[in-house]
């Protein structure tokens, strides 16, 4: 198993226990895993992000954490909210996050899931696609 795998998992175990709320100092952490607080930093950036439903809260330095909240949202909420973390543009591997989020919510088929996939394979401006993405969201809250 990958050591971000590995972080990722315990991270989501302390999830759990704590009812979708988590504090916890990085380096504390990589002590307790046996890694450098950069490995931490890197699996919460990449893993616990808003198009997956996850708030995060930094503070660094001496007494430094990171909050780390599981939004738990209706599905309206939920299509609000990955509409508003939209930047001006989208690249092909954040859209397949997005899709992705969506699927695992159940707030799309995986019929549809392929073919929004399908659409975002054609070679487009990244910019176009943050608009395409915005417009098939505002579709599934009709």
């Amino acid at each position: 198993m990958l050591m971000s795998d590995i972080i990722a998992n315990m991270i989501e175990e302390m999830l759990r226990e704590g009812n979708g709320e988590l504090e916890l100092k990085r380096n504390d952490l990589a002590g307790r895993i046996g890694c450098v607080p950069s490995q931490i930093n890197y699996v919460i950036t990449s893993r616990f992000t808003p198009e997956r439903g996850y708030l995060i809260e930094s503070r660094r330095g001496g007494g430094g954490y990171v909050r780390i909240t599981k939004v738990q949202m209706t599905r309206d909420q939920y299509l609000m909210h990955l509409f508003q973390s939209i930047g001006r543009e989208l690249d092909e591997r954040s859209s397949r996050v997005f899709v992705n989020s969506m699927l695992e919510k159940e707030v799309i088929t995986l019929r549809e899931a392929n073919i929004i996939r399908g659409v975002f394979y054609i070679p487009m401006d990244d910019e176009v696609r943050a608009d395409m993405m915005r417009q098939i969201i505002l579709a599934l809250l009709k």
